[in-house]
């Protein structure tokens, strides 16, 4: 009897051992699946995540405080922050043209957490200097945030009420015009490069460091001609101390219907001022996506509409791919003046 109990225990005991051993197995299977999938997240931080964003959002501003790029940043982030459910924190990099923000966002981790926020003016430096990233190749575009036209302006000495009449009287007078930018190899500059690669026009280029000092020396005739942003010349033109002569987009802008475009005297010209929201190569295209649809969400916001139209700035309407395709042809445009001038660095 005492063997009959003997061998009934040691069934039983084999038994619950092997079921224990069952369960034991089972546990450490999950906890090797979460801790590989753990695993997983942390190393590969380009996995798209379910719960995007987790924690708080950097966006590298390509430009330092108190300026026009660092405006609507700080404009849009907190926005961009309540769409997302996570802080949206605004990190001025400037310096070298904005290069030293593109540059922290190439080597950043390509997970969506690090954004930066520039203009055109980073992409025409890097046709001019040597710089350790391809920004097409290197980046991810987001969305454009702003865009506008410049406006092409003299002082109202000069007998000219059109384009047309611009090109004529430099053409008469080659080399006599003095013409103010805002910095060699600024976009300002490369405009009045290209109107005068499209014309075969000779002016004398001075330049100057920002806006308000090329302005300042159009007003007083140290210059004569400039391109200049629509807040920044119109009160001027409002009282006749500057004429303006054409926007720099091919379609007339609302903000300022009478002027007309200078593509309707000069077919083909067509070019101004962006900003756009870019993110390290290879992102989650579901994060790319998302951060583009809460932006949109941000741009409709009625604050957000008001700030744009009282700066005379279009809200960004591009989809990354279509912002793409429109970098690509600015890289080529910009890249065709930049050679026919040969222009380099400062």
């Amino acid at each position: 009897m005492v063997a009959v109990l003997s061998t009934a225990f040691r069934q039983a005991t084999i038994q619950e051992c092997r079921k224990h051993d069952r369960r034991t197995n089972e546990s450490m299977k999950r906890a090797s699946l979460f801790s590989l999938a753990f695993l997983l997240t942390v190393l590969s931080p380009g996995l798209p995540a379910q719960d995007y964003p987790a924690r708080p959002i950097r966006v590298l501003v390509a430009s330092g405080t108190g300026g026009g790029l660092d405006f609507v940043a700080r404009l849009i982030a907190p926005r961009l922050g309540e769409y997302l459910g996570q802080s949206v924190v605004v990190d001025n990099r400037p310096g070298a043209s904005g290069s030293i923000a593109v540059e922290l966002t190439v080597n950043a981790a390509p997970d969506g957490y690090t954004l930066v926020f520039m203009s055109a003016t980073s992409l025409v430096h890097s046709m001019l200097v040597k710089v350790p990233y391809d920004i097409l190749r290197d980046l991810t575009p987001v969305s454009q945030v702003a865009a506008g036209p410049y406006v092409l302006l003299v002082n109202p000495a000069l007998p000219v009420k059109s384009v047309a009449e611009l090109i004529a009287y430099t053409k008469a007078n080659p080399g006599k015009l003095n013409y103010a930018s805002t910095g060699n190899g600024s976009l300002i500059h490369l405009a009045t490069e290209l109107l005068r690669s499209m014309t075969g026009t000779d002016m004398v280029h001075v330049p100057f460091k920002g806006t308000v000092p090329a302005i300042q020396s159009v007003l007083a005739g140290d210059t004569i001609v400039a391109f200049g942003t629509i807040p920044g010349v119109v009160p001027h033109a409002k009282v006749d101390k500057l004429a303006l002569l054409g926007t720099s987009f091919a379609k007339r802008f609302p903000p300022i219907p009478d002027v007309p475009p200078i593509a309707d005297q000069l077919p083909g010209f067509d070019m101004g001022f962006y900003t756009a929201l870019w993110v390290p190569a290879n992102t989650p295209r579901e994060v790319v996506e998302r951060l583009h649809a809460e932006l949109t969400k941000a741009f409709a916001q009625p604050r957000v509409k008001e700030v744009f139209a009282a700066s005379a700035a279009e809200q960004g309407n591009m989809t990354p791919a279509q912002l793409r395709d429109y970098m690509q042809s600015e890289v080529k445009a910009w890249g065709e003046v930049v050679r026919a001038i040969g222009l380099k660095a400062d």
